[in-house]
């Protein structure tokens, strides 16, 4: 069974910013850049335990370091300090199409990035029907990427991962993937995966998300702002960010 536990993770980047400095006297013509370092902490001191088969939403606006946090559960970034745990073989979709090469063909790309997920060479010939049949891209799936539409590129990804078999599956905001009647076979596919125990941790807006997670954390600029029941937690964060509805002006 997958878990995850966070320990006073924290994460650092640097900005760098560029200025140009006209030297004087001989050097007048020449210009010099002086490069300054901005600290940007994108989070601070996360510290929370998701337990096996937990159902976890993670919310808060752009630049909340949402992004970040799943890239450190998924192993993808390494916490600049605190510690990191996870139990259980994980899955992480973090961005439509992402670990796909756009000249290489949709077979291709599903045969390498299930193996880099974990699947082995046996494992990947058997599912691989399934996920091709999953994506509805069988007509597309010897055609190189580049020729796919973003939507097609996220079916593909979406297929592989959920075919992997994990006890931790990571997504971050691709439960809107294709056509209505596709994102219901997502849906689906997830509450079958969540009823056998899976361990979901999920970046989405969808107010349909409060159907699949039992537990929200709600982020505000790298830090923990509310961490309880997704409902609550959903409320709280929509009360805050939605701007109210101007009352309507009275008509003489």
């Amino acid at each position: 069974m997958g878990a995850i536990i966070l320990e006073q993770v924290s994460k650092r980047y640097y900005l760098h910013r560029q200025r140009q400095l006209l030297a004087k006297r001989a050097l007048e013509s020449l210009r010099w850049r002086a490069r300054r370092h901005e600290e940007l902490w994108a989070l601070r001191d996360l510290t929370f335990t998701i337990q096996p088969g937990e159902r976890v939403a993670i919310v808060g606006r752009n630049g909340a370091g949402k992004s970040t946090l799943l890239s450190i559960v998924a192993g993808v970034t390494a916490p600049t300090s605190g510690t990191v745990k996870r139990t259980g073989r994980i899955s992480a979709l973090l961005e439509l199409g992402s670990g796909f090469h756009p000249d290489l063909t949709g077979r291709e790309n599903a045969i390498l990035n299930a193996g880099l997920l974990g699947l082995t060479g046996p494992e990947i010939r058997r599912k691989f029907d399934s996920i091709v049949a999953f994506s509805e891209l069988d007509r597309f799936i010897d055609e190189p990427l580049r020729t796919y539409s973003s939507g097609m590129g996220a079916r593909l990804g979406f297929s592989v991962a959920i075919h992997v078999e994990p006890e931790i599956l990571v997504l971050d905001e691709v439960l809107s993937v294709g056509d209505a009647a596709f994102q219901l076979k997502c849906r689906q596919r997830i509450d079958e995966m969540v009823a056998s125990g899976v361990t979901l941790l999920v970046v989405a807006h969808d107010a349909s998300i409060e159907t699949i997670c039992e537990r929200a954390l709600w982020l505000d600029k790298g830090a923990m702002r509310l961490d309880g029941e997704a409902t609550e937690v959903l409320q709280a964060y929509r009360d805050a960010t939605v701007p109210p509805v101007p009352e309507p002006v009275p008509t003489v």
